[in-house]
């Protein structure tokens, strides 16, 4: 047994290759670059007290409470301070730059596509046998027999099962067309009939609908994805 195993820089650009991770890696260069150009090309400048608050916040992410805590982080993933600065200035350049491209884009952009933000709070059943199933929404519809019930007896996942089939709140983007039509089409608390989809017949109870609302979650979750939208360009423009 080795007592002593000595890593050299060349033994992790090696381990890289092997783990096939070159190809992921350079997309990150080539992002980092992009974001650098776009923001000199902007002017888009740090202050002082704006990196102060983002180091703080990233130190707070990743629990470093203290000296100690910090230093042990900065070595174990090998990480000068100079690199830890780094980091942080480099994100917050990024942030600053989304806010910059697309800061007067999050409203024209919610409400060109305010029915994806709209969700539904559900529970679901998924059957193999459409008879079965419609059998059973009759029965719950006919006070025979509760969704609980049903839920009990067919839902084979033990946490989904506990829950009752409770899904929580789904976007309705992240629902299936078929599945979708369906359930925004109901009036609360409503069981709608069976819907058909190649993974089964879904029993749908829907406790509530909830419209969208341009808060300041969803405010982050548009910038973000409309800045990772435009990185995925750069990279792939540049990869050419």
């Amino acid at each position: 047994m080795l007592k002593a195993l000595a890593i050299t820089n060349e033994d992790i650009l090696h381990q890289v290759k092997l783990s096939c991770k070159i190809p992921e890696i350079i997309e990150q260069i080539i992002a980092r670059k992009a974001i650098e150009n776009a923001v000199a090309e902007a002017g888009i400048k740090v202050e002082t007290e704006e990196l102060q608050k983002a180091a703080d916040q990233m130190r707070l992410i990743n629990q470093l409470l203290n000296a100690d805590d910090t230093w042990a982080w900065l070595e174990k993933h090998h990480l000068s301070l100079d690199d830890f600065e780094e980091i942080v200035y480099t994100n917050l350049l990024a942030g600053k730059l989304a806010q910059h491209l697309f800061g007067d884009k999050i409203e024209p952009y919610f409400f060109q596509n305010q029915l994806d933000y709209a969700g539904v709070v559900m529970y679901e059943v998924v059957l193999d046998d459409e008879d079965v199933a419609m059998e059973l929404f009759y029965a719950v519809k006919e006070g025979e027999m509760s969704f609980h019930d049903v839920a009990r007896q067919y839902i084979q996942d033990v946490e989904l099962r506990r829950k009752g089939g409770y899904l929580g709140m789904v976007h309705r983007k992240d629902l299936k067309a078929e599945i979708s039509a369906a359930v925004f089409a109901a009036k609360p608390p409503q069981l709608i009939k069976p819907v058909v989809t190649a993974k089964g017949v879904h029993l749908i109870l829907v406790e509530e609908i909830i419209q969208p609302e341009l808060n300041e979650k969803l405010r982050t979750n548009i910038i973000s994805n409309l800045f990772s939208q435009w990185l995925n360009q750069q990279i792939a423009e540049i990869s050419k």
